[in-house]
């Protein structure tokens, strides 16, 4: 068994917000990453690719997703499944917070780059 906490070594901050590292490989895990997301009102997530399925689970406030262009509004008491390879934006409604999980060695491209990059808070 492995208790996880938050801690600063584990934590991402970018413009958009701040990535709470908790289960990953580097803490124990093995098949699945997890991670509490933290996005001010009005603030978004570069458009993006993720090239592992993810599921958002909304745990205050609301997202904006945008996935292929399709919009939907997801909040407090529901999940998002992102496909793996969508191209995606999530834009905070209000002070957002969201727990996600992904399977382990997911790595984020911008559309039209070839560039695999890593995500620090689910290695």
């Amino acid at each position: 068994m492995y208790v996880v906490t938050e801690t600063e070594e584990r934590t991402t901050r970018t413009p958009a917000g701040g990535m709470f590292g908790l289960a990953a490989p580097s803490q124990g895990g093995t098949e699945v990453s997890t991670w509490r997301v933290e996005i001010a009102d009005g603030l978004s997530t570069p458009v993006h690719q993720i090239d592992k399925e993810q599921v958002w689970m909304p745990i205050a406030g609301a997202f904006e997703v945008e996935i292929d262009g399709a919009a939907e509004q997801v909040k407090a008491g529901q999940a998002v499944v992102i496909p793996a390879g969508a191209t995606r934006q999530l834009k905070a409604v209000g002070d957002t917070q969201a727990l996600v999980a992904m399977a382990v060695g997911g790595k984020a491209m911008i559309p039209g780059k070839e560039d695999k990059i890593p995500l620090p808070w689910a290695e």
